[in-house]
């Protein structure tokens, strides 16, 4: 692989990343002042899990677009990735930042509706990236679940 190709994976990755960073500001405050405070729910995991997790989905995505930028017509599939990777961080916002399970509970339907269909539209172009997307549906799906949950023990 050239250089070239090399350089614009590795850029894919760490946009990809910048979702998480810009949640992170706001989550790393959030942790020990607030959401340790809320009651949770019996099937959240150790908060410890969360990095780990992340960083691998946000890898397999960047990795997924990468190899959607490499085919032609891919301009509105990368368009949907950037949109569901931009709401992948305002729920940072909305659920650490503005301490509001509910709305970022809305939010999350949303996202995990842009995921599907970006899902959908990176299978037309390439099948393994639409398989290294699905980690993050499911995830997502675990994490909508939990929003939910959080939001009602806590009103």
């Amino acid at each position: 692989m050239e250089i070239k190709i090399v350089l614009v994976l590795i850029a894919f990755i760490l946009v990809s990343h910048l979702a998480g960073v810009i949640g992170s500001v706001f989550t790393f405050e959030a942790i020990p002042n607030w959401y340790s405070t809320l009651e949770r729910p019996s099937f959240a995991p150790p908060n410890f899990l969360f990095g780990p997790v992340w960083l691998t989905l946000y890898t397999m995505m960047g990795i997924a677009a990468f190899l959607v930028w490499r085919k032609k017509k891919s301009k509105f599939a990368l368009n949907l990735y950037w949109g569901q990777l931009s709401l992948n961080a305002i729920w940072s916002i909305l659920f650490f930042g503005l301490k509001s399970p509910g709305v970022a509970f809305l939010e999350i339907i949303f996202l995990w509706l842009m995921i599907v269909i970006t899902t959908l539209k990176f299978l037309e172009l390439d099948k393994r990236a639409a398989w290294l997307m699905i980690p993050y549906i499911l995830w997502v799906s675990f994490a909508a679940m939990l929003n939910f949950s959080f939001w009602i023990l806590n009103p």
